[in-house]
């Protein structure tokens, strides 16, 4: 346990920190599962789940929550998948 006061306010800085960090990675576990999800669905509904995920993506890393390099390799990957769903016939 911190005994001085700055150790003190250090370690509620880091559990604020924790929270919040905890709060923004899961947002972005949910718009990557909701996208991925959405891949085989109408094209209007697969570009609205994409996109969202893009911005949820591009917070987090403004936010320092994920790492930039983190946020494009994730973005990048979604995008292939996604031209790759949406160039592929509808069946």
């Amino acid at each position: 346990m911190a005994n001085h006061k700055s150790a003190l306010k250090r370690a509620r800085q880091s559990q604020t920190r924790n929270s919040r960090n905890s709060i923004g990675k899961t947002k972005v576990k949910h718009a990557l599962k909701k996208a991925r999800s959405s891949m085989g669905l109408a094209p209007e509904i697969t570009s609205e789940a994409f996109r969202k995920a893009m911005s949820t993506l591009h917070k987090a890393s403004s936010r320092g929550t994920i790492h930039p390099r983190n946020a494009a390799r994730r973005i990048s990957r979604l995008a292939k998948q996604f031209h790759l769903a949406s160039s592929a016939p509808a069946m």
